[in-house]
């Protein structure tokens, strides 16, 4: 992280003043900071180790008591109690020294360009760091990547926000509270084993650092600042994760110092010396700011003690305001993604332990991924066994699944396919992160990649690793057989989806193809091509030429065999015609030139009925989630929606004139 690279507040001539934030006054009656002697941290440490709903250890409690602007305040002070899903979290608010406090460890929301494990191509690249585990006894997050990963991580994300994400800090104090975590490392390196993190409020806290001057040489590490000729340096999360507690410490102290040295010096009205002055008094605003802190966890079910602490507070962080920030559908999708698998691997919905862990860090996609799909017995080259594994367990069907799904992701009624989507796409693309650029992928399978059969039956990925393997599986789906053609489908969608022969529909789709096409989402594309035997040939083979880092053949009506493309086809022509033949069959010549049968008029009729219905679905769906992201809880007036509910109302009365009864579940 450049020392320079960072944004500079605009200058002004007016004069900024210290705010105070405690009750001390200097002998000319004016507020001024003192850092509070470690005499007066005692007593507080003694109260909260007594303290039945603190579960930190010593060194945690006295980390965050020392780091405290008034630790006197802390003695007798009241534990809240926070309620989550899982249980109970145990939280204290007061205000801490931002220099004591770390950053978040990683955020993936302000990283797009972040690589995960999930890919067999993210060696040798930087790649997201694996989620904390919970610790045994205490309310503590246990980090268990490399610790110089971590500090690049953590400069890496202040660097981002600082422009991404500006903070009003130094002119006015850091308001809204920070909610902080203990969390410990391990490190066989010498750095410090413990640290008070903020799980929420990084930008705030990365520009109360920002806030503070260079600080001298000696102030940090010098190991840190570099080239001995510097004699300053911009503070860095770094800096302050590699100092103990009792350095950072003396480091707020000497910030105090500094600042007042030049704020008693005689003012020379010019404006320069306003902005000079002004720069250090943003320095002592920055340095102190409100937090919530947790310090407990008490589970609903006293045998799980600390197992389901993190899943506690993701709980928490899934609640709070987050409506300033970056935070794109993609994103959000890959939160809730992980959410629902610390859940289902939280609530045992996994498997037993053996198969459970190893489940959850493929699906995540973060840490041990390779040794996790071989521990599963599946070949870890290949990135579409592990999308198809994430599809499989996330269109799972069982009332527990369910209900852990529809919490997380804060739905209601039935799981539609749609709400399933988004959390599928973001952990499945995560297997090719470091490969290849995912926009264009996204789209299309943001179109909803999945097709109900996927949910209506069960079955499960199978180590399909080899040509052989391949050819056995089609033909299985050629005899009809419902696990091998669902499994069929899954590896050939994500097969034509990642290297780019299945698309959304495009604008120019009919042109490319001379004829209409079927404009269905891309699951449904899967449903059309898995119902006919060419359909599934293209699939199989999509799959066996992809893996071979060939493209896709195309299925020759007249030689009744697969063929080369032609030299003029793009990504986009394959998506056309293929999207054409679902539509009209796998004729030699356009269908549109033939008479069709009263059958195939009637199929047409249909298809484009479900089709337009289909639009119309999305359309209300980005209705209903528009509503969500604005926050609008006010129903539509009736003379709004009469006229649409007596279209639907008369739509499903004639289709059900020329449809069989719906089936009955005894």
């Amino acid at each position: 992280m450049s020392d320079t690279i960072t944004p500079e507040s605009e200058s002004t001539d007016n004069e900024i003043h210290v705010i105070p934030v405690t009750d001390f006054r200097n002998a000319d009656g004016d507020f001024e900071h003192r850092l509070p002697p470690l005499s007066a941290t005692t007593n507080a440490e003694e109260y909260l180790q007594k303290h039945p709903d603190v579960h930190l250890s010593d060194a945690g409690i006295r980390r965050l008591v020392q780091g405290a602007v008034e630790p006197q305040d802390l003695d007798g002070i009241r534990v809240e109690r926070h309620r989550v899903e899982t249980g109970w979290l145990m939280v204290i608010s007061t205000r801490a020294y931002s220099p004591m406090v770390s950053l978040a460890i990683e955020n993936d929301r302000l990283l797009a360009e972040a690589s995960y494990a999930a890919d067999p191509h993210a060696a040798g690249v930087r790649k997201a760091l694996a989620m904390p585990e919970p610790h045994p006894e205490h309310a503590v997050l246990v980090h268990l990547y490399v610790y110089k990963d971590i500090e690049e991580s953590v400069d890496r994300s202040a660097k981002r926000v600082l422009t991404d994400n500006p903070q009003e800090v130094g002119e006015r104090l850091v308001e809204r509270p920070l909610m902080l975590v203990p969390a410990t490392f391990k490190s066989e390196t010498g750095e410090p084993a413990d640290d008070l993190t903020a799980v929420d409020g990084n930008c705030r806290l990365a520009f109360c650092y920002h806030r503070i001057p260079p600080v001298p040489r000696g102030w940090v590490d010098d190991s840190l600042i570099g080239a001995a000729s510097k004699k300053t340096a911009a503070l860095r999360p770094s800096h302050l994760m590699r100092m103990s507690l009792e350095r950072r410490r003396e480091l707020v102290r000497k910030v105090i110092k500094a600042a007042y040295s030049r704020l008693k010096e005689p003012r020379t009205g010019s404006s320069a010396d306003v902005r000079d002055r002004n720069k250090w008094v943003m320095a002592l605003n920055a340095l102190t700011i409100p937090v919530m802190v947790i310090v407990g966890y008490r589970d609903d079910n006293d045998q799980r003690g600390m197992q389901r602490f993190l899943a506690g507070v993701r709980s928490l962080l899934l609640r709070m305001n987050t409506g300033g920030k970056v935070f794109v559908d993609g994103a959000k999708n890959a939160v809730k993604a992980e959410e629902i698998i610390n859940g289902l691997y939280d609530e045992g919905l996994l498997g037993p332990e053996a198969q459970a862990r190893p489940t959850r860090d493929a699906l995540i996609g973060r840490g041990e991924v390779a040794a996790s799909m071989e521990d599963l017995g599946f070949d870890s080259g290949l990135p579409d066994l592990r999308f198809a594994l994430v599809m499989q367990q996330l269109t799972h069907k069982s009332p527990k699944c369910n209900a852990l799904v529809r919490s997380k992701l804060q739905t209601e009624g039935n799981l539609v396919l749609s709400r399933r989507n988004g959390p599928i796409v973001e952990l499945g693309l995560r297997s090719y992160s470091a490969s290849m650029p995912t926009n264009s992928p996204r789209t299309a399978l943001e179109t909803i990649c999945l097709w109900q059969d996927l949910v209506d039956n069960s079955w499960v990925v199978e180590n399909i690793d080899t040509d052989k393997k391949v050819d056995k599986l089609l033909a299985r789906a050629d005899t009809g057989e419902t696990q091998a053609t669902l499994l069929l489908g899954a590896l050939g969608m994500i097969s034509l989806v990642m290297n780019g022969h299945l698309l959304a529909a495009a604008g120019s789709a009919e042109a490319d193809a001379g004829t209409t096409i079927a404009r269905t989402s891309v699951g449904l594309i899967i449903k059309g091509l898995l119902a006919k035997e060419e359909g599934r040939q293209i699939l199989a083979d999509a799959i066996k030429r992809v893996r071979a880092g060939k493209a896709p053949r195309w299925w020759d009506g007249e030689k009744r065999e697969l063929v080369e493309q032609k030299a003029d086809w793009r990504g986009s022509t394959y998506n056309a015609m293929l999207r054409s033949a679902v539509r009209h069959g796998w004729k030699a010549k356009a269908p549109g030139k033939e008479k069709k049968t009263a059958a195939e008029q009637e199929a047409g009729k249909l298809t484009v009925f479900q089709e337009q219905l289909g639009t119309a679905v999305d359309r209300l769906r980005d209705l209903l989630d528009l509503r969500e992201e604005n926050g609008t809880t006010d129903r539509l007036a009736w003379v709004e929606v009469e006229a649409s509910f007596a279209q639907i109302e008369d739509i499903a009365e004639d289709l059900r004139l020329i449809s069989e009864p719906k089936p009955r579940t005894r």
